[in-house]
């Protein structure tokens, strides 16, 4: 992925391997109740490393809001 991780970036990438649209997807939004499972889950992180992002699969599924991704990103970008 060679554009900048942003949040709306991680939202189209979550609606792309969701088949969803990504205004479909709120913040707040339970990934796992929009059918993300643990295989998509895994290429979305390994995708986001490769953007640069300091996030682990086991980051994703423990707390699954996209908000919740986000503030992972962020707060391991350096200061």
């Amino acid at each position: 992925m060679s554009d900048a991780l942003t949040l709306e970036r991680m939202r189209q990438d979550a609606a792309d391997i969701l088949h969803l649209d990504a205004a479909e997807i709120g913040d707040d939004d339970n990934l796992m109740e929009l059918g993300l499972d643990s295989l998509r889950a895994m290429t979305l992180a390994m995708s986001w490393r490769q953007a640069g992002a300091a996030i682990e699969f086991t980051d994703l599924v423990d707390d699954v809001p996209l908000g919740s991704w986000w503030q992972l990103v962020q707060a391991a970008e350096p200061r």
